[in-house]
């Protein structure tokens, strides 16, 4: 037997599960103190560096952060899947699920329905595609969306701890 089979979990699964969730924050995390340690030795090459360094860290937390409320719990059937520019949802139940190419999305919306956030997509033709907030591989809707024109990444992200009965969060300006 090896030591990992013998001996107890050393980190409560709670624990454990917290910290794979905020997994690319903590790593945005050792960048910024690279830089700040090397904006602590100075210096005409240094500083500068470290301060570039700091910058582009801060700015991958921040993203992380925001596509962290983007990862849920897997609370609804279905997979979510992005192919060469397709978001495809293959549900089960009720939300049978579809495909939109991102290049004929017209419209995204929130709704909240019966106790549970949907994502609606809709195609400049009309049609809608309903994708649960919490069905598996939605967190990579966030990339996704963040590659639309004109996307408030952060708006977005705030959208999803609102209960607003239905929200337009994005719409392709005609032209």
């Amino acid at each position: 037997m090896t030591i990992s089979q013998q001996a107890p979990a050393m980190i409560r699964p709670e624990l454990r599960h917290a910290l794979a969730r905020h997994s690319e924050v903590l790593l945005a995390l050792v960048p910024l103190g690279l830089g700040l340690w090397l904006c602590r030795l100075g210096g005409w090459v240094l500083l500068p560096a470290g301060l570039a360094l700091v910058a582009a860290a801060l700015a991958w937390a921040v993203v992380a952060w925001r596509r962290l409320r983007f990862a849920r719990d897997v609370g609804a059937p279905g997979v979510v899947e992005i192919d060469e520019g397709q978001i495809g949802y293959f549900g089960a139940g009720r939300l049978l699920g579809g495909q939109v190419a991102l290049r004929d999305l017209a419209e995204i919306r929130l709704l909240h329905l019966n106790g549970r956030h949907l994502w609606r997509l809709k195609t400049a033709d009309g049609q809608a595609l309903l994708i649960p907030v919490d069905a598996a591989g939605a967190a990579q809707l966030y990339d996704a969306y963040a590659s639309l024109p004109g996307t408030d990444m952060r708006a977005i992200s705030a959208a999803l701890d609102q209960r607003v009965t239905a929200q337009v969060l994005w719409k392709r300006a005609s032209g």
